[in-house]
């Protein structure tokens, strides 16, 4: 008993803890972004602008090799290490190491390395930008998700207070104060109500699968979002948010500015890199060298003693004999480190390479990134403007959203006051069921429009307080 009581108060404990865990709007935007794919595209991209950079930055380090190689010739050939004619077969091994350096190039190394940091920050610019529009739009679903729960809380209220209504007329209708018909009038009110409820439930349902999808979060997956009051929302006043001044921050702030900047300054850099590409460059450049074959000897000098006739004397017919020394040559095969360390060779070299003849290759890469750039100046006239006109219009679409939410204020109040007064004749016989009803359909409209109206003022608000970098924040 007393584990089937600790399994049970477990299982409510979690079912709590799940219960309880709701999705605020930063959880939901951090979740968007390190989920999104096309966020994580992005980022690749900046990895390879990064990869590019570090490649250019090590271009400016001398380049070093070593190689190695063993073969075998038969025929005339030529000794590699004493450059004699041979004929016979012939076995061979070399090694060499080999190193360059370009010194000066007038500028084409480090103005390439200057616009890969450019093009690689600008990458990285893109990131944000992309991060900053998923966060827009997932701010965007919270928002309408967080108005389809309070349009069906409305519409739940709605349905609690006509059942109600009902239960009063039947009482009335029992006692013989009203007649059958209101009470039938208002159970169709009331059959409306629930439909409008169920149609709102289903709402909340879509809108919560929308925001899933641009979270990038599994549709099947448990999700409730934290409701917080939206009177509660800190919003910048519309004073503060006058298009031109937004304008000017934006140019500052915005991703997509930055990405165009700096995007201008990589093209400026590697329209340098290429003109500086068509001038000398000049190395310096070193080798070490070694080789070793089967046809080197070692060639080592013997005295031997000899006995050799030189001649007669005369007269009495005797043999002279000379007895001396003569050198005897013995040849053996040098030996595999011996020659390794005999026939190393060094040379240094001074390099000059004028580009003369090259198919224009480097004029066409030269007039190319002048064009290339020329393209970005006019994407910033272009991304500047439209950044613009979108201030203007999202500022445009915040006053007239302050304008429809302050005006049905207004109208929630009328409808409001004129449901009471409808409510307290129909109690005392003073107003038909009909009426009753189309003042209650008026209020709900109203409560409901009021809901759209203010859910969409504070979007608009917080459009433009993105455009003036101040973030999307609930």
């Amino acid at each position: 008993m007393k584990k089937l009581l600790l399994l049970q108060l477990t299982c409510l404990l979690l079912f709590g803890a799940q219960a309880q865990d709701k999705w605020d709007l930063r959880r939901c935007v951090e979740y968007a972004v390190a989920n999104n794919i096309s966020v994580k595209q992005t980022d690749v991209q900046a990895r390879l602008a990064e990869l590019t950079l570090r490649q250019s930055k090590a271009s400016q380090v001398p380049t070093l090799g070593f190689g190695a190689n063993i073969g075998y010739s038969s025929g005339q050939a030529q000794d590699p290490a004493t450059f004699a004619l041979i004929t016979s077969g012939l076995w061979s091994n070399q090694y060499f190491l080999q190193t360059n350096w370009n010194f000066f190039n007038f500028g084409s190394v480090k103005n390439n390395i200057q616009g890969n940091k450019f093009a690689y920050e600008a990458a990285n610019a893109a990131t944000d930008k992309l991060k900053n529009d998923v966060s827009l739009n997932v701010a965007n679903a919270y928002l309408q998700t967080l108005l389809a729960f309070q349009t069906a809380h409305a519409a739940e209220v709605q349905v609690q207070f006509s059942q109600s209504q009902l239960e009063i007329t039947r009482k009335q209708v029992a006692a013989g104060t009203l007649p059958e018909l209101n009470a039938a009038e208002i159970e169709s009110q009331l059959a409306q109500d629930s439909a409008t409820l169920i149609t709102a439930r289903s709402n909340v349902g879509q809108a919560s699968l929308t925001l899933k999808a641009y979270m990038s979060l599994d549709a099947a997956a448990p999700f409730n979002i934290d409701t917080p009051n939206v009177e509660r929302i800190p919003i910048e006043s519309i004073a503060d948010l006058q298009p031109a001044a937004v304008y000017a921050l934006a140019l500052q702030n915005q991703p997509q500015q930055k990405v165009d900047a700096l995007q201008m300054k990589a093209a400026e850099k590697f329209v340098k890199a290429n003109k500086a590409a068509m001038y000398p460059t000049f190395s310096l450049g070193a080798q070490f060298y070694t080789t070793f074959t089967n046809q080197t000897y070692d060639y080592t000098r013997m005295p031997v003693s000899i006995t050799q006739f030189t001649g007669i004397v005369k007269g009495t017919g005797d043999s002279v004999f000379y007895n001396g020394f003569q050198d005897n040559v013995i040849a053996s095969k040098t030996g595999y480190f011996k020659q390794l360390n005999q026939n190393f060779r060094q040379s240094v070299g001074f390099n000059i390479n004028v580009p003369i003849l090259n198919g224009r290759a480097l004029r066409s890469n030269y007039d190319r990134s002048k064009l290339n750039y020329k393209n970005y100046e006019f994407q910033q006239q272009l991304d500047n403007l439209n950044l613009k006109g979108n201030i203007y219009q999202a500022y445009n679409l915040a006053v007239a959203a302050l304008q429809t939410f302050e005006s049905n204020k207004k109208v929630l109040s009328a409808a409001e006051r004129s449901f009471d007064f409808a409510r307290k004749r129909y109690g005392i016989g003073m107003l038909n069921t009909i009426d009753l009803l189309t003042n209650q359909n008026n209020y709900f409209k109203a409560k409901i429009n009021l809901l759209s109206s203010q859910f969409d003022y504070v979007f608009k608000m917080k459009v433009l307080e993105y455009y003036k970098g101040m973030g999307i924040k609930l």
